[in-house]
Order: C-alpha cells, then structure tokens, then sequence
C-alpha cells in the first residue's frame, strides 16, 4: 500500500475522468450482454485517427474468436492513463491493460499492479526488434510488449544546405558538422541558417546513449535501483557544451517554453532553420506540411565528434497487463496485446502514423513491397533504429523520478544557453535530481 500510495502522490496529481474518445455507449452496452470474458484496454491516444486504428483492431479480434470480447478507452494522457489504472485497482476495478509510456516504466513496476507479461504463458518473443524489446525488459523478464516506438532523427531543408554551397545529400553527422554547416550558410547570407529542437530533456537521454553513458548509475538502474544521476558525468558534460556553444553563437532556434514540440516543428515547416531535431513519428506530418515549400531530407541522430554511434533509446509507450485479473483474462490481455502487435497490424500502423513497426518481420515485408524504396527518409529512421547495439545504454534508464528528471535538465539547459556555466548548472541539476531520487527510493 506504501508503494502505491507514493507512486500515486509523487506523480500525479488529478485524475482524468473524461474519455477523450473511449468506447461507445452501444458498443459497452454489448460487451455487458456478451457472455464472453471481457478484456478491457485503456491507453492515452485519444485522437480520433489513432483511437479510430485501436478501435477497428479491437473490432476485428472480437470477430476473430468466440471467447474474449475487448473494449478500448483513450483515458487522457499518459499520466492520467497510469494514474487512473492505479486508482481502479486500488478500487478493484482494474482495466486488462495499460498503455504506459517509456519514462512511466519504473512508476507501473512499482505501482505493484502489473504482472510481467512474459510470465503468462508461452510466447515467443524473437520476433520483435531487439533494441525495442530491451527497453521493456526489466530484471530478465519482458513486462510489457512495445506498442507505439519512435526515436529522434535530424531533419534537413536541402534547399538552405545546398545554398549554403554544400551537396544535396550532405548529412552532418557531429555536432561540430552541424555548426560548422551553419557557420558557412550564415557567411552565405543563407536565412534561416539555425537548429531547432524542442528544449526537451528526451534529446539529453538520447545523446547520453549515443555515447554509451548511463543515465543513471547501478546499469541504468537495471542492475539494481538507481540511486545517482549522472548528470555531471564526461558524456554529460559534453552535452552541455554543445548547448553552451549554441547559445553563444546564437544558432539555436526555439520557443522559449520547455517541451514545445509543435512550436519547435513550426520554426522548421516555415522555413527559420536549417537543421530541425524531432521524432521519427513525425516524419509523415512533416513532409506533407513542408511539401512545395522546400526539399527536405533526413539523417541519423548528430552526436559528439570522437565519439562511437552507439544508438538511440527507444521512445513511445508499451502495453501492461495487470495482476489482479482471472487466469483466462491474463490470457485473454496477452492474445490482444499481441494481435495488436502482430506483423500486419504494425505495418498498418506504421503507415498511418510513422511510429516504428516493432517486429522484424514487418520490416521485412515493408522492404518486400518497396515502401522504403518510395519512401527513403523512412529508411533512415529504420536504419538508425537496426544499427542500434543493445546494451543498458540503449535499453534506456529506469527509475522513478525520470519524469521529475526531465524537468531538472530543461531547466539546466536552458541556464547553459543563456549564458550559465556548464559545471555550474549540471551540479545543481545533479543535486536536485539526487535529492529527489533519494526520497524516492525511501519508500521502498
């Protein structure tokens, strides 16, 4: 009861009580008249394309067998879906399944209401890519399946590049490459001659991986419960500097607010910088919107010069079964977690939305049917991802302030690019961020 009642004060703080597209009158009344065992599946996608696939899917599983009938219901965000599967569980109403995202991890394993979903049953895991899986897998047991992955690629106005006098194709693959790119098109007059990115603390996690660095101390907090930050460590450190050098030469491009992604997105799609940093999710989004305008390209992920590519951490959310549910409805939950999940339907997914499909084999059947042919700047982001070596850097951290961990970096970066001193600001950020994993870790 401590543990849960923590992860419920810590975290949050209402609940979402409002679907913002859940399941609909006709179709829960059904589900009550329906003799079969109900699986029930709240996730944080409530947009109406996205809500629209799941409920779809959701109709054709029903179709499929006689013996599980599933309902959908989008909860809100993501901490209101987590916080809300807790509350019905502490009430003894819990969902099936929860859709968590990536930094909740640590919260839903120490709510104490989900099961591994590895422990139900035998299934055979192979199929989904590697570095995707690792994310979820915590002490040797997958807890939850993938559903939704994404990951950070650099997106390029080619027209501005080739002004600035460089090939078409160029892709800076340092940090030093890109400012040094920006460099010779602001000596052209090129305008625009900026990076933008949202001042979100997910890029400062992705670039720790790039460098092989943990996040967090004891393996990133797989080998044992994190008890440190290591937000002044080299890799750290040289993360701040590249922020400090963007400030001072006043190349970098953004709103101002911290984790502005549409803001950010806009300085590129009107044409106000360069080099742009975002989420492969948005890759469909951002072409079409730039279409006609200028010719964009992507690349990799730009890291630290001297530094060995390492891979990205995988972003986006996973699908948990909770424990206190019948024998069949454990099973019920996994046979839909992993319908959803399955070869065609990642595909499908894919293609509506650009999150990575997380089976290998969907990947192959896209290769088979020429979608990254017609599509190369896909290409990229499946090339990043599969190159990416699967380690703890890579498999992400686990802890349960990473969320309080996010806010603290913003706030230090942005000290750094108006002027503060990089030891200076990561100090302090590392002794908040301790202080908080500390009273944390008390509780359990």
């Amino acid at each position: 009861m401590k543990k849960l009642l923590l992860v419920l004060t810590i975290v949050f703080c209402s609940l979402a009580v409002v679907s913002a597209n859940g399941t609909t009158e006709e179709s829960a009344v059904a589900a009550a008249a329906d003799d079969r065992i109900e699986i029930t599946f709240w996730h944080a996608l409530g947009d109406a394309a996205r809500s629209g696939w799941i409920q779809d899917r959701v109709d054709e599983f029903n179709a499929s067998q006689d013996t599980y009938v599933v309902t959908q219901e989008a909860k809100g965000s993501y901490r209101d879906t987590l916080q809300a599967a807790i509350l019905a569980d502490k009430q003894g109403n819990p969902p099936s399944l929860v859709h968590v995202f990536e930094v909740g991890s640590q919260l839903a394993y120490d709510s104490g209401i989900f099961m591994p979903i590895g422990d139900i049953g035998n299934f055979d895991t192979d199929d989904y890519i590697a570095p995707v899986l690792n994310y979820y897998t915590i002490d040797g047991k997958v807890n939850s399946i993938p559903f939704n992955s994404s990951s950070p690629v650099l997106y390029i106005n080619t027209d501005k590049l080739v002004e600035a006098g460089f090939p078409a194709d160029y892709v800076p693959d340092t940090f030093d490459d890109m400012i040094g790119a920006i460099e010779t098109a602001r000596e052209r007059n090129v305008e625009g001659a900026n990076i933008s990115f949202a001042l979100h603390a997910w890029y400062f996690e992705q670039w720790m991986a790039e460098q092989g660095a943990m996040l967090v101390n004891n393996d990133n907090g797989r080998e044992a419960r994190a008890t440190e930050v290591n937000l002044t460590s080299d890799a750290a450190v040289k993360i701040g500097n590249f922020m400090k050098e963007l400030g001072e030469k006043d190349i970098y491009s953004y709103t101002g607010r911290f984790e502005d992604w549409d803001g950010s997105d806009a300085i590129f799609k009107g044409g106000q910088s360069m080099f742009h940093i975002t989420s492969t999710a948005d890759l469909g989004n951002i072409a079409k919107a730039v279409e006609g305008s200028f010719t964009m390209g992507v690349g990799k992920l730009p890291i630290p010069a001297g530094e060995m590519r390492n891979g990205t951490v995988i972003g986006g959310g996973s699908i948990w079964v909770t424990k206190n549910q019948s024998e069949a409805q454990l099973e019920g939950a996994r046979d839909f977690a992993l319908f959803l999940t399955n070869t065609d339907n990642m595909i499908s997914w894919h293609k509506l939305t650009g999150y990575y499909p997380v089976r290998n084999s969907s990947v192959d059947k896209l290769r088979e049917e020429g979608w990254f042919t017609g599509d190369a700047k896909q290409l990229v982001a499946f090339n990043q991802l599969l190159t990416t070596i699967s380690n703890s850097a890579t498999a992400g951290a686990l802890g349960g302030t990473l969320l309080d961990n996010r806010t603290i970096i913003e706030q230090a970066m942005q000290k750094i690019l108006q002027g503060g001193d990089v030891m200076s600001a990561l100090q302090e950020a590392k002794d908040i961020a301790d202080a908080k994993l500390a009273e944390y870790n008390a509780n359990f």
